[in-house]
Formats: C-alpha cells, structure tokens, sequence
C-alpha cells in the first residue's frame, strides 16, 4: 500500500518541529505522602502534567530493558526496522572491565520518543514483513507519520498495546509463554505461543463464550480462568449467561440446578480478587443475559439487593458499635463494683440493654459484652462500614465487579407497548424444542409491563442493568451467516461474535481542525482514519490471544475499534452547543467521514492482501449493511432501508456545513464502491470507546462522544499539588461567538476567581490584618488561593500555623482538631460574607449568570452535570440520547456512553430514556442517575435533620430480632512459647531483583517443613539499610519462633507500598510488588500457605515446588512462660475517625463589580501551558485529620463522582462513558 506523508518531510525525522523537555513526574496519596516519583521523563513540552504522568507512570516500561543491544540482522528488513536483541557478549565485557562487577545490566524508558519508537517500529516491522506496504519508503512515511501523531496527541491505541507492544521487537525481551495461541499468516493455522513477547497482547476486548457445563473446557469454571488471564494483562470481558440453567430447573441425573446466579457470584468473587492485585490497572467485565432466561428477574434485582445489604451493614455497623461502648462504658463506670454486671441492679446497663433490644441487636451480643468485661476487657474492636466504593462493605457483598446488561428484542419492547404476557424458558426446553422444529413450552409467563417496571426501577436505584437492544444490534451484524452477536465488551462498544476480540484507537479531533479557521480539516481526518486503520490491522496480524477459540476466530474476521475523542471540547470552541441540530448534524458528518473511510481503507487491503476469511459467505450481508450505513449519510427515506427495523437517523443537510456533508457523502460512495469490488479485510472497523486513560494522554477536555463533565477542573502541577483551571475551550468559544477581550476576560474571572486577596469584598487583606495576621500569613494564604475551591479550606490549621491558630486567633487543640469548625466564621464573618468573598475569589464555576454572557449563548457551555454551588443547567438525557442516535448508524459496533440524569428523576423517567433509546436506533444504553449508588453518601443528607434523640426512647416494645451473624474481631492475650530450631535446618534461599534492588532471602525450617526463621540481605545497599533489614528479619524470626502464625504477618505486610517497588525478575510467580517487604511476604505466603492468588502467574503453570511439606507433629515447646500480657487499645486497631459530614448549603450569588486593579490578555492565559496563579506545593486533597465523608464531599462539590482512585487514591473519579476513570493517574475501571 502507498502511504503519503501529511505531516512530516522525507529525510528530516518525525520530531523536527517538537520540542522536548525533561519533567518529574508524582503521584501522591491524598495525605500527599508520594506513591511513586520519576525523574528526567522526557515528553513533548505542550503537553500537560496529566498527559506526562500517564506516560511516565503508565506507560513507561519500568524494568528489564537490557541496557545493551544488537541489531538480529533478519533477512530482508531494512536496517532501520531490524529487531534488536539483548548483546551478552557486550554486557559481559562492559562487567569484566568494571571496577564493579555489581554494575545493573537493565534499564528502563525514560523518554517518550523510547515508546513511540516501540510500538510505532512494530507495527511497521510486521506490516513491512507481511507487505503491507508497497516500498521501504512507504514503510518510512507510514513510522514517520505515526510518531507525529502519537507526539503530537493526535491520536492513541488502547492501553494494552503501550503496555504490551514493541518489548521483543525493541528490546528483545522474552519469558515463558502463559497460555496463549496466535495464526500463522502464511498457513492459517492456530500455533500455541513459544514466548510471551515475540507477539503481543495488544487488545483491549474480548468476548468470551460461556457453555451450560461445569468444569470441561469452555465450561463455566474454565471461563474464570480465561477472564483471569485477560485481566493479567489489563483487557477487559464480556460473556452472554443465557445457555446456563435457570434456579431449579431439572437436571437430566435428577435434582435440580442451583441456577445461574450462584455462578455469577463465584465469577464476581474471582473478578475481585484479581483486580486488587493487579499491576497495570484494572480489568472489566460484562455479564449479559437473554430476557426470557428463568433467572431473569433475580438478574435484574441482584445489584438492588446487594446494595440494600451494603446499607444494611453500614447502618448496623455503626449503631452496633455505638452500642458495645455504651454497654462497656455503662459497666465499667458503675459505682458499685459488687453489682456493675448485674442487668437488674445496674440501672445504667439495664437503659443500654433496652436500647439494644430496641435497635434490634441481637441481646447475645449484651450478654457476650457482659462476659468480656467480667475477664477484665474494656473494649473489642468491632470494624465499622461506610459506603465508600473501595470500603469493606462493598467487597463483603456480590455483583461489585462487572457492569450487567440485558439483552433486549423487538418482541420484548412491542409486547410492553402492548401490555402483553412475557414467556420464559428453561433452558434445555429451548435447546429440544429447537431441535424437534417446534416452539418451547414456556416455565413460567410474565407481564412484559411488571418485568419492564422492575428493569427501570433497579436501573434508578442502582445504575444496573443496562439494556442492549438484541434485534437492532443483529440487523446490522455483517456476519450472520456465522452465528448471531449475543453479547458486549465490559464498555458494550464492541459487539460481535462470542469468542472474538477487538483492539481500540482512537484519534483527537481537537488536533483536526484547520488552524486558520478552526473548522475540522477533513483531509487530516481521512489521513488519520487511513492510517490508523492499518495500524489496527496489522496488530490483528501480531496479536497473540488467550485461547485458542479467539485466536482463530479474531483471525477470520478482523474486528477493528477506530473511534475519536473529544467531540464535546470540538462542539464547544467551534460555539456549538451540545444540544442543538447543528451538534447532531456535525457528529454525524465527522463519524461518517472517519467510518466510510476506514471501510475503503479496507476495501482497499482486501484488494492488495485478500478478504477476511469469513467474507464470501457474509458478502450479501455485509454490503447490505454498507448500503445502510452510505443511505444514512445521504438520509435516504426509510422505505429504502434493507432489512431495519428501526430505521437509522441521518445527517440533516439542512444544518450540516455543506463542506463537511460533501466530504461524508463522497467516503460513502467511495467505500461502498470499493467494496464491491473488492471485498474487505475486516469485518468491523469502528467503535465510539470511553477513551479514559488515552484520553488524559491525548490532553482531551472530553472523552468519546460525552460533552464536558464540568466547566472548572483540577489538574496536577508538575510540582505536585493540584490546580484549577478553567476548560481551555471557553475563551476560544467566547471568542467564537463574538466577544471582545475584556468580556471574556470578566466572564473567565466570574467562573474561576481571581484567586486573590486584593479586591475582595469582605475578607482581604486589610481586614485580615486588622485581625491579626502578619504579611507572612497572608502570603502563605495568597499561595494556596489558586488551587482552591473554596477558600473555608485556606483557612486551617496546616496553612495558618498551629502557633498562629493558638497563639494569635486564640483557637484549641480541639476547635483546630474538628473539621466542622470554622476559622472564617469564628473570626466574625458572617456566611453571605463569606459566600461574596468565595466568589469572588474561588469563581463561582458556572457560566450562568456571568456578567456579559447572553443568554442564548448559555446553552454553548452546558455540561452533563450542574456547574458549581449555585448551577441549573445541565445536558438532558434526551440529548445524550439524540447525539448517540446521529452517530450510531455510522459505527460498526457501539458506542460506550453514559446518559446521565439528575438525582430527581424517577422510574418513569428511566422507562422513557429506554423507550426513547429504542426508537432511535441505539445499539445500548447505560443509564446513571446522580445519586443511585450508595458510595454517594451526600446526596442523601437530611438525615441528620429529621432525627430526634428522643425518639429511640418513646418506640413501642421491640421483638426479640433473629439471630444474625456479626463481624468481629476480639484482642487476645497472648503467651509467648518459643520452639528451637535445629542446629542443622532445611530451607531455601531466593534471589530476585525488585525495582532493580537484588533481595536474598533466605528461610530456616523446622523439622515438619513449617518457617522458623527468615534472612535478608539487600545487594549494593548502605550499611544502615542492610542493617535495618536484618533486624527486621530477626524480628520476624523471633515472633516465627514463638508461635505468631506465619498469615499473621503477611496479612499484615503485603501490599505495603513504598520504594524500592515495581518489577519483579528472578521469581517465577511474583511479577510486581509495591515494596521489599511486599515481596517477602507474596513469597512466604505462596511457598508455605499456598496463598497463590497472590501470585501473578497462576500455579498450574509451574511445576510443583518441594520447599515445604504439611505438618505432621505437634510442635515442641521449652521455657514455656508469660512474657506479655496486654489489650490493645481502640486507638492502635483502627483508624476511622468518627466526624459528622459537614453541611455545605448554596447561596444566591450577587454579581460583583469590582474593577481589577490592572487589565489582563485573557487569551493568553489560555494557551496550552497557562496555569492560573503560582504554582505551589500545596495539596487539595489533604487527608490529615479530615473524615472520608469530608473528602467526598470536597470532590463531589469540584465536579466529581466522590470515589477515591483505587491506584492513586485521589478523589478525582469522573464518569466515563460506562465506567470511571481517575482525573490524576488515568486509572480506568473500563477496558480502553
């Protein structure tokens, strides 16, 4: 194939018109403790603080490079694209000539140019290989071309190809194959891999089958080990549970089946357990399920129960353990000690014990209280639950671990339009009836209406199920005569046959737009979709796939995912608004534009390299589907749609620039054209994904197809720290539509702030002073004022000085110790002073009511949430759905999108986005009403108003309450029985590398093969830390010795996280580990407890190791005596810290005229590098002595979703298509 240059010149290389610069990179804890920290990581230098983290921390092979290579010389490869591989020779003549021998022979990337390099030189290499191009040159114009464009942030695969593409051929790396099986081009035959770096795994979904069969290959059990290698590797999966029989459906040996939801939980279990200990991020699943299965309602109601069950130990957890100290408390503080146990003469225990049967807590517990403290103990520990996502109560309950869809037909939705009966079916009635040529007898009939009111009301009380619409999505299916499409990656973006996979990209349509006029410079879109269209191909060619199964079948029919990114942010500078018909006709246009032109592209390789396998016998299906798409475009009339339905919504001529219609039309015709004639080489090519992670690389204000979550954001500074910004599309939008420099420059101020003291009403400087504070106070409160959102959180202990606080405000330990306390207000101001002042200073973050805005123009700056305290407007979900219908006849596949509704609407509002969906032609819909999950305690706050303390004492009788189970955990007394060693001990030593630090570790073991004894040694490490270790090992031996078990010690040590951290080598099941300590613990536990889910690599796939044997004997014990006796306090067992959520109440908002003291270019703020304000070190999310309802509540109030990040754990979630994706780190709970 001929491959153009667009963006670079022939002879001068891809970065001749970058510039690079050196940055650090830090991700911190919300306390601001650092999780990780890179130095000299060298990225283009418009690009962001986010963007470099990501690459840095993301993306960045962090160990195992050999630091020496040589070119493999492979016969016909130019030089420039020969692999490299690992120079021994060179290496050992480097050590011999050292004056160390201790000299580290790998390295890592450090410079973003190292990965381009990576993933851009294998794709050539193997499309050059397998002649994909038609000259070296081409090849050179094809590396040239994409580095450019990755540089640039023009466009990004998804993240299993940084992770996973380019390590042999670049840095020859190799390892041990883990299961995986590939084609081979030149004989079409699935081979298991030899390695597992020579071919990559750069797919980002799969859909796996799922047989109605135990433990036999492509059963239910294998199915979680083929999930549990996809989520190794970061990839996400879906699976269709249909073929599983229903709750008591007889089994043909007699009995009955446990049905299909006591398998969903293991599969959630199993999920679970491998996301917390994955290494690159987490991974994402997808449970489908027909509505005619038996189980169907139980489906629907699983997440409503399981949260109902997370309120439940929440609330139960709390008052219970309100209880034991009041019960404690009322025992110990009575006077008379010859009657404090006594129920009826303690006349203070007696009022608890009432209260505690009032509350329904089981009356054994009072007496168990009672018991303890007669021992003499004055507490138990007793953990108590909150509703954060990541918390305990969570993990303890089922269905945390997938997003849930239900599969959808047209007879479904006609027979609640008509209110007829709903049939469901056992499963192996459908299967015999299909086969004897008659219909199924039905188990059991529903009204359509009743299972339609219990889809929408468990979607408004929990955010699941989706719905996929089953006969919408097999109408356009390219490949029936195959099978038909039954389920969805975890995003529901791709949608084909079971066993298939699909690798994303996507580009950033920010960086297509002309930059003279601003408008969308469709020869760099068509450029861009051509390109990156083969790059998905070719990874087709290299990919390996976790079975067999899916390697054959990805091969057959080539599935591609070309999307882009950031329609909302082009919609806004170009002074669009979200919901308009001139929105929706552009969408249209520019996702016709890059879809028809990757068909052609298509078309175009099936002429040069042959048709996917699978073609000829879905030819007429196919182009039927071509046809269909090419109609939209020219938005035929519906009667000459084939084979729809539903019939499509097209591109409205009359408010589509004529430019952009033109341009859609000609790719329609064209690809149609060149299809015919040709065939194609993929089945599908497109897909809308979420973008999360590659969308903070590519610097997108907005992901996918979504518009703005927020108008004011917070980014990280380079330095550390966060700071707020502003959505860089305003001023260039408010320029668009017409307004002068000073006007935008007020209405930039109205919604970020000026970030200052000076000309603030009510609180400034000069007020201050009269107060007390000193100009070095102010100075230290005016450098924090651009980070912050509200200028209450200026104003604490940490900013102004604990001597200041105490000294010159006059404040106590215990006004400075709770959060609820005001400085602001103990100083005098009143709240409508404070509220001025905030902004004033902090901006109001809305763009209503900004001065000089008019108000047709409000409808331009619209997010998908209320802006600010003080925001109205916000996108309706009539609107996200009309904008995934423009788009949806143009897709391949789907689009993964969330429709967002206020926390007000109801059941009938759900019923309707449904329906609406439906009838527009949406492949799915994901639904989530603000509020629905418990994880976002604030939105329910009127709790504490209605309560009335009086009210527990005045309730009628209470029944004795079943006997329930509770949690708990008692501080023991121990005895201290130390066993000797024998003089001459069994036990093994390991050697392994950790973040490039070498670790011994060597074990002492008893006669029966139980640890005795543990040694560290650190290689090349100062005396001091070596010494520290040791100690530590003796430590750890002693308490070995005297009976502390073994699982004591590692669940208290794993996951312990500082450096040295990171890649693992020389271990053969450890991969990765968050510290030395980390390590050890991974080790000891799998060698001795056989805790492999602990390990990266599963067991089954290593030989058994003999290191240990199970015990035999009692051990012996000498010198038996007690050495210790203590209770630990409540204090040194837990951490929460008990704080009522502070109230935040909005205000009216009274425009403030303050004139500046000097004028401003506001447009120069605004370039790519503007940052509001100084930088400063300062954290936003300060965690010390602040309650986790508080932190939530400062996120939810900056825009975000209040959910802590499971990898940075900053509070930066935002919703992201159908999952989240964290704002500071670019962790995603999707799949691309």
């Amino acid at each position: 194939m001929k491959i153009k240059r667009l963006f670079t010149m022939e002879g001068e290389g891809p970065y001749q018109s970058l510039e690079f610069e050196n940055r650090n990179s830090i991700i911190r804890n919300p306390d601001g403790s650092v999780v990780s920290e890179w130095e000299n990581v060298s990225v283009p230098k418009q690009w962001s603080q986010v963007a470099t983290d990501i690459m840095a921390q993301k993306y960045f092979r962090k160990a195992g490079i050999p630091k020496h290579l040589k070119l493999a010389k492979e016969r016909g490869i130019p030089a420039w694209l020969q692999p490299s591989l690992h120079d021994q020779a060179t290496e050992e003549q480097v050590a011999a000539d050292a004056e160390s021998s201790g000299e580290e022979t790998t390295i890592s990337e450090t410079d973003a140019r190292e990965v381009f390099h990576r993933l851009v030189g294998c794709w050539t290499y193997w499309g050059y290989k397998h002649n994909y191009f038609d000259t070296e040159e081409d090849a050179r114009a094809f590396y040239d071309e994409l580095c450019y464009m990755l540089a640039n942030q023009m466009a990004a695969p998804n993240s299993p190809q940084w992770f996973n593409t380019g390590l042999n051929w670049a840095y020859g790396l190799d390892g041990p194959a883990q299961g995986h099986y590939y084609v081979d081009p030149k004989t079409e035959e699935v081979i298991a891999s030899n390695d597992a770096y020579t071919r990559p795994q750069p797919h980002a979904c799969f859909i796996q089958s799922v047989k109605d069969d135990l433990v036999r290959e492509g059963g239910i059990m294998d199915l979680w080990t083929r999930e549990a290698r996809l989520f190794k590797y970061g990839s996400g999966t879906g699976s269709n549970f249909s073929d599983l029989r229903g709750d008591m459906e007889p089994l043909s040996g007699g009995g009955v089946s446990s049905g299909l939801m006591s398998f969903l939980k293991i599969g959630d279990s199993a999920a679970g357990a491998i996301k917390s200990g994955g290494t690159t991020r987490r991974a994402a699943k997808m449970i489908c399920l027909d509505a005619d299965h038996p189980d169907i309602e139980k489906f629907v109601n699983w997440k409503v129960h399981e949260e109902q069950k997370v309120a439940a130990l929440v609330a139960g957890s709390k008052t219970i353990k309100e209880l034991i100290n009041e019960l404690f408390a009322a025992i110990h503080d009575w006077g008379d000690e010859t009657v404090k146990f006594d129920l009826k003469l303690n006349k203070d225990l007696r009022k608890v014990a009432k209260k505690a049967r009032l509350a329904q807590m089981p009356f054994s517990y009072v007496y168990r209280i009672i018991h303890l403290s007669k021992q003499g103990y004055t507490e138990v520990v007793f953990d108590e639950y909150d509703t954060d996502w990541n918390s305990e109560a969570y993990q303890t309950v089922a269905g945390q671990n997938s997003n849930n869809s239900i599969r959808l037909n047209n007879e479904f939705m006609q027979a609640v339009e008509q209110e007829k009966d709903w049939e469901l079916f056992w499963r192996v009635e459908k299967v015999k009836a299909k086969k004897e040529g008659r219909k199924p007898v039905p188990c059991k009939k529903l009204k359509a209406t009743e299972l339609w009111e219990e889809i929408a009301y468990a979607a408004w009380a929990s955010a699941d199920p989706g719905i996929q619409f089953d006969s919408t999505i097999n109408e356009w299916h390219t490949c029936p005569a195959d099978g038909p499409i039954r389920a969805s990656n975890p995003c529901s973006e791709y949608m084909f046959l079971d066993d298939t996979a699909c690798n994303l990209a996507s580009l950033n349509l920010l960086r297509f737009r002309d930059p003279k006029t601003g408008e969308l410079d469709v020869a760099k879109l068509r450029h861009g979709s051509r390109i990156w269209t083969i790059v998905l191909e070719i990874s087709v060619l290299m990919a390996q796939f976790p079975s067999r199964n899916i390697a054959d079948l990805s091969y057959k029919f080539r599935t591609l995912g070309l999307g882009y990114a950031n329609m909302g942010t082009y919609l806004m500078v170009n002074g669009i608004p979200y919901d308009s018909p001139e929105a929706l006709a552009v969408c249209g246009a520019v996702t016709s534009i890059m879809h028809m032109t990757s068909y052609a592209t298509s078309a175009e390789m099936a002429k040069e390299l042959g048709t996917f396998p699978g073609y000829e016998r879905n030819k007429e299906n196919m182009l039927r589907v071509i046809r269909n798409h090419r109609r939209a475009t020219f938005r035929a009339p519906d009667r000459e749609y084939e084979g729809l339905t539903i019939k499509p919504i097209g591109i409205d001529s009359q408010h589509c620039p004529p430019e952009l219609l033109k341009a859609a039309q000609h790719d329609a015709n064209l690809a149609l054209k060149l299809g015919e004639k040709y065939g194609f080489r993929n089945a599908q090519v497109t897909v809308i994904a979420p973008t999360g992670t590659i969308g903070l690389l590519m610097d997108c204000d907005t992901t996918g197809i979504e518009p703005d979550f927020a108008l004011v954001k917070f980014k990280k500074l380079a330095g550390g720290g966060y700071f707020k910004i502003i959505n860089n599309s305003i001023p260039s939008a408010l320029q668009k539509l017409g307004y002068e420099d000073s006007k935008i420059s007020d209405i930039v101020h109205y919604i970020k702030g000026y970030a200052r003291l000076e000309g603030s009403p009510c609180i400034n400087a000069s007020v201050l002073r009269s107060k007390g504070f000193t100009d070095e106070v102010l100075k230290r409160i005016e450098e924090q004022l651009p980070t912050a959102f509200d200028i209450s959180f200026v104003f604490n202990l940490y900013t102004l000085g604990e001597s200041f606080c105490k000294e010159t405000l006059g404040l106590s330990d215990e006004q400075l110790g709770n959060f609820e306390f005001s400085i602001l207000k103990h100083l005098g101001f009143s709240g409508k002073e404070i509220e001025a002042a905030n902004d004033y200073i902090c901006g109001t973050m809305t763009s209503e009511d900004a001065p000089h805005l008019k108000q047709e123009h409000y409808s331009v700056f619209d997010c998908a949430n209320k802006c600010g305290r003080n925001g109205k407007r916000f996108i309706s979900a009539g609107a996200h759905i009309r904008m995934m219908a423009v788009a949806q006849p143009f897709i391949s596949g789907s689009i993964s999108k969330t429709i967002n509704m206020p926390s007000d609407a109801n059941v009938t509002d759900i019923k309707e986005a449904f329906t609406t969906s439906w009838r527009s032609g949406l492949k799915c819909n994901a639904l989530y009403r603000d509020g629905s999950k418990l994880s976002q305690p604030l939105n329910v706050n009127v709790e504490e108003q209605l309560w009335d303390e009086d009210e527990a004492e005045e309730s009628v009788a209470a029944v004795q309450p079943p006997q329930i189970r509770i949690a708990e955990k008692i501080i023991h007394r121990y005895i201290a029985k130390r066993r000797k060693l024998p003089h001459r001990r069994s036990g093994y030593t390991q050697k392994a590398v950790i973040g490039g630090h070498k670790l011994y570790l060597r074990t002492g073991e008893y006669e029966d093969g139980t640890i005795g004894e543990i040694f560290l040694d650190m290689h090349k490490e100062g005396a001091a830390f070596r010494s520290l270790m040791n100690s530590f090992a003796i430590a750890i031996s002693l308490g070995l010795q005297h009976g502390v078990p073994l699982e004591e010690f590692v669940e208290a040590f794993i996951f312990t996280r500082f450096e040295p951290n990171g890649m693992v080598t020389g271990n053969n099941t450890i991969k990765m580990s968050t510290s030395i300590i980390d390590y050890i613990f991974r080790e000891l536990a799998i060698s001795y407890l056989g805790r492999n889910e602990l390990a990266h690599v599963n067991s089954d796939e290593l030989q058994a190791s003999a290191v240990h044997t199970q015990n035999e004997t009692e051990p012996e014990f000498d010198n038996e005596q007690v050495v210790s006796e203590r209770t630990l306090s409540s204090e040194e067992s837990q951490a929460f810290l008990e704080q009522e959520e502070n109230e935040f109440k909005g205000v009216d908002f009274a425009l403030l005229k303050n004139s500046e003291p000097e004028s401003e270019q506001t447009l120069a703020d605004f370039s790519a590098n503007s940052d509001f304000g100084t930088k400063t070190p300062g954290e936003s999310w300060e965690a010390q002595e602040r309650s986790m309802s508080s932190l939530v509540l400062e996120a939810r109030m900056k825009g975000y979703e209040g959910e802590a990040c499971h990898t940075c754990q900053q509070f930066t979630m935002v919703r992201n298509g159908s999952c989240l994706k964290c704002a500071s780190c670019g962790a995603t709970s999707g799949c691309s």
